[in-house]
């Protein structure tokens, strides 16, 4: 589910960075936080996955002329169960009216289009504001009020500025006051309250809680205003955190059981192998020893990344010096160093050391499943940015690595879906990437195209397996051209994956990064220099993934034993699987021996679809892929219809197309 976060005209950037960084560290990895244009708030049917939309800081007369075409989604998604949270001109946008600096030129007064609270946001409560400044800026505190338990508690120094006061809110119908200024000009006036808006609801601060107190405009506020206050900053910018936390629990968000915000940034990773694969291992050391400074830890600065190579063996001492090195805010630069623990001779870290990932059941399952190489070389970390950028954007990274080798992460921190999306990794979900090499000498460029389809057809046999699924993983499928689906008994077919390619071309060979996707929104994207489908990045097979979502082990009857089912064992069957399908293709170049099976394994055959791309529109059915570059076949359903090029089929690529074909539609991208 995303927690959508408003951009446009008006919005503070200020209040915008520290509502993303706020929300993205509380509410890791259960949601995705991620900003919202007007267009696509206006246009889009965000609403259909969002669990909260959030209204920050800033100014609110823009808000009033760039929301008009929004204002009954939003005033819709929240009477229909969803969740609002406003931030002081947030807020006052959310009122049934405001009234600011009544009597003076900064005067702005007028009835508010929402009405979550059907009262008067009035302010400035405190004097001096000025507009693009820090003149009137000051620390508050308030009384905070918990609603379930009457419990009442004074907290200090939170960031205010043009701030205002919820008029007569205790006496506003569906409305509970959270908060009362307790000093000043303010004392007594309500800060902060909750709403009851039909089946949602809404949270309304009229201050800055989105603040960091340590970080600049806080800290001035504190050391100018109230420098009694200095030596506690830490102590109160904690209670800060649980007044956003206890925030996001009213609005109905699941908190992430483990939070703590001194967790939440990339750890180590490990580069472990079968003793089988130990001496590739042991060479790619010996290659940066030889390349680089043999130093502790080596070095490699890269195109996107700088890696530091530790040479092991591990120990806790290691893990941790290394842990607390690292840079937690991922989201400020998109140049980072990540750390990764080499452990040589086919030594694995301890349990303790990999809590989230048995890497001895891994290995172990890897050795059932009879895989000969591939998933023998694996690289994991329980909380990464992305397995797919640090593969995909680091050329000299890929020169060192051993090859085949899968990069395994429990929790992603960032990473873009298809544009410019961006997501965060949902629990439960199995997160990964493949490194193949393939000889340009004997393998065509344009059959890159069909690894998709294979990799695909290796994660749907592999669910169908008895180490998985066995029986119930008949209902696993594949829907063209990249998605793994299942067919629930209630809810007919459903998303659960998908299946990415990025390819680079070095020299006489391909460097291709294969793995599943789940995209938390979809938009469609084309590149002019790719002559086959080209995915930017993703992450994910649901295997434990909690409802909404649909998983594998939701296909699993309830009362029946699913402990067999486990995010190790999965992995370790996909690679042996996809293994001896690779073998096969790499030698024949060819996907003619899959392909009878992978129709019988698509959604797709005889499909009747409505093909939108042609004037008029034309209904075809669909009839197979293309067995040399890998398009959508579709025949007319109309006698004696032929395609504009005169073609007794119309084939379709999907760089130029937008498939929904569960809907039965293809249109053209726009």
């Amino acid at each position: 589910m995303n927690v959508l976060v408003y951009n446009g005209p008006g919005v503070s950037k200020t209040s915008l960075t520290h509502t993303l960084n706020t929300l993205r560290t509380l509410l890791l990895p259960n949601y995705a936080v991620q900003t919202i244009t007007p267009k696509s708030l206006a246009s889009d049917p965000w609403h259909t996955n969002c669990a909260l939309f959030v209204l920050p800081g800033g100014r609110d007369l823009p808000y009033v002329s760039d929301l008009k075409s929004s204002n009954d989604k939003i005033s819709k998604f929240v009477h229909e169960g969803g969740a609002f949270l406003g931030l002081c001109a947030g807020a006052y946008y959310a009122c049934g009216a405001v009234e600011w600096e009544v009597g003076t030129e900064q005067e702005v007064s007028g009835a508010r289009p929402l009405h979550f609270f059907n009262g008067i946001g009035r302010g400035c409560v405190y004097p001096g504001f000025q507009y693009e400044s820090e003149t009137g800026a000051r620390t508050v505190s308030l009384l905070i009020q918990d609603p379930s338990s009457g419990f009442e508690e004074r907290v200090e120094g939170l960031y205010y500025n043009g701030g205002g006061e919820f008029v007569d809110a205790q006496n506003v119908p569906d409305t509970v006051v959270l908060a009362k200024y307790t000093e000043g000009d303010g004392e007594g006036k309500v800060a902060g309250v909750q709403c009851r808006v039909g089946r949602g609801n809404a949270v309304l601060w009229a201050i800055h809680p989105e603040y960091p107190l340590t970080l600049e405009p806080a800290i001035s506020a504190i050391r100018s205003i109230r420098p009694d206050l200095d030596a506690s900053v830490e102590h109160l910018e904690e209670r800060r955190w649980k007044l956003m936390k206890d925030s996001l629990a009213l609005l109905g968000l699941h908190i992430p059981s483990a939070f703590d915000i001194r967790t939440i940034q990339p750890l180590p990773q490990f580069l472990v192998s079968t003793s089988d694969l130990a001496p590739t291992i042991a060479a790619m050391m010996d290659n940066l020893i030889k390349e680089l400074v043999d130093s502790e830890p080596i070095i490699l600065k890269d195109n996107t990344d700088t890696f530091h190579f530790y040479k092991g063996p591990y120990s806790s001492d290691l893990f941790d010096r290394i842990r607390d090195s690292q840079d937690s805010d991922i989201f400020t630069s998109d140049s980072r160093i990540r750390s990764i623990i080499v452990l040589k001779n086919g030594a694995i870290p301890p349990p303790e050391a990999t809590r989230a990932f048995d890497l001895s059941q891994y290995f172990s399952s890897l050795a059932a499943a009879q895989s000969q190489k591939m998933g023998e070389v694996l690289l994991y970390g329980e909380v990464v940015t992305s397995t797919q950028t640090m593969l995909d954007k680091n050329s000299k990274l890929l020169s060192y690595l051993p090859i085949p080798l899968v990069s395994v992460a429990t929790h992603q921190l960032a990473g873009r879906g298809r544009g410019s999306n961006t997501w965060l990794s949902p629990p439960g979900c199995l997160q990964f990437s493949l490194l193949l090499r393939l000889s340009l000498s004997s393998f065509p460029a344009s059959r890159l195209v069909f690894i998709q389809y294979l990799f695909g057809l290796a994660v749907v046999e592999a669910c169908r397996s008895s180490p998985v699924l066995g029986a119930f993983g008949d209902r696993i499928r594949l829907k063209w051209p990249n998605d793994i689906y299942a067919i629930t008994a209630h809810s007919g077919a459903k998303k659960i994956g998908g299946i990415l390619v990025n390819t680079s071309f070095m020299g006489g060979h391909v460097d291709i990064v294969v793995g599943p996707f789940i995209n938390l929104k979809y938009s469609a994207s084309s590149d002019a220099n790719h002559h086959y489908a080209h995915i930017p990045e993703g992450c994910g097979l649901n295997v434990f993934s909690p409802s909404p979502m649909t998983s594998l082990v939701q296909l699993i009857p309830a009362g029946l034993d699913n402990t067999n089912l486990s995010m190790e064992r999965t992995l370790a069957v996909i690679m042996a699987t996809f293994d001896k399908m690779w073998s096969k293709f790499s030698t024949e170049a060819s996907f003619d021996p899959f392909m009878d099976l992978y129709l019988e394994r698509w959604l797709h055959s005889d499909q009747l679809v409505t093909l939108t791309t042609v004037d008029p529109p034309a209904a075809v059915r669909i009839v197979g892929i293309t067995p040399d570059h890998g398009l959508l076949r579709t025949m007319p359903e109309a006698k004696g219809y032929r395609s504009f090029r005169g073609d007794e089929y119309i084939d379709l690529q999907p760089d130029g197309n937008s498939f929904d074909l569960m809907a039965g539609l293809i249109k053209a991208k726009k």
